[in-house]
């Protein structure tokens, strides 16, 4: 029986695992090599892979790959036109969990967030630490871990918020962290700070499936913008809520993996977890 330390700590090495896959992706490495990484016997390595992420590493590798890439456009087609011909009404999902979202009134987008107080934690998340910012109406922020540190992060993220009270207190965020990256089976509701363009991109965002992916060009199609692909790129770079509105489903025509603001490689290995959470449940549906 596997103790909270031992969970964390093979927690960890996965964590660094498939971010070591993600780098080495392209020479398509050995179950040997990856599992040296490791620190894990191949037998070791494979069981725990897969257990956590629910294919093999091998598996996961070839979705990682550019061809990859450009089937999932292709064959998301299909489950894009149904999921924007529901609309925009009612939740969307992220696997179980429930997401429902309200956009700050104009007045107080103007105001930079006078008179609203918010809370921040940082989490453990299987992409690398991520920083939550909330507010008593619901989660506000989700960014991963930047280059330049946890500092820079916080002043990129809270800076949208530049007149708020803001308080680091990760126990007012750490319920939202559990439903985003847990079991799910809970309601997320999300306060979303932008303008009405913005806004509309971002719902937008949350109607693509776990599993899809769509091009900056047939995003700005069904939004009824057919030459306006460059003003919907800038927007989907704005998401201030990253992996709960998936602004990592969108990827360029090509199949290749750019345009994300905590980097491509974590944009990668994204959409490489949700090829497998795909798989996982198609297989036992």
């Amino acid at each position: 029986m596997m103790t909270e330390n031992t969970n964390q700590k093979t927690y960890e090495r996965i964590e660094q695992a498939i971010h070591w896959l993600a780098d080495h992706y392209v020479e398509q490495p050995s179950l040997a090599l990856a599992a040296s990484e490791a620190g894990l016997s191949e037998f070791h390595f494979q069981r725990l892979f897969s257990q956590w992420v629910g294919v093999s590493p091998k598996k996961f590798l070839q979705y990682l790959t550019l061809s990859h890439a450009k089937e999932r456009l292709a064959a998301s087609d299909s489950v894009l036109d149904a999921a924007y011909d529901a609309g925009l009404s009612g939740p969307s999902r992220l696997h179980d969990l429930f997401i429902t979202h309200e956009a700050m009134t104009p007045g107080e987008w103007k105001a930079m967030g006078t008179g609203l107080t918010l809370s921040y934690g940082w989490h453990d998340s299987p992409f690398g630490d991520c920083l939550l910012v909330a507010s008593d109406r619901g989660l506000c922020g989700l960014a991963f871990v930047l280059n330049e540190g946890r500092r820079a992060t916080e002043q990129d993220l809270l800076s949208r918020w530049g007149q708020a009270t803001v308080t680091e207190d990760p126990a007012k965020t750490d319920a939202y962290a559990a439903a985003a990256f847990g079991t799910g089976g809970d309601n997320l509701h999300l306060v979303l700070r932008g303008t009405p363009f913005q806004t509309k991109v971002w719902e937008a965002l949350l109607r693509i499936p776990p599993g899809a992916v769509v091009s900056y060009e047939r995003l700005a199609k069904h939004l009824g913008k057919p030459r306006g692909a460059r003003a919907v790129a800038g927007a989907v770079a704005l998401n201030p809520v990253s992996w709960i509105v998936p602004c990592h489903r969108v990827i360029r025509s090509t199949g290749a993996i750019t345009g994300y603001r905590w980097g491509p490689d974590r944009k990668r290995v994204i959409l490489g977890w949700e090829a497998a959470e795909a798989d996982r449940v198609g297989s036992t549906a």
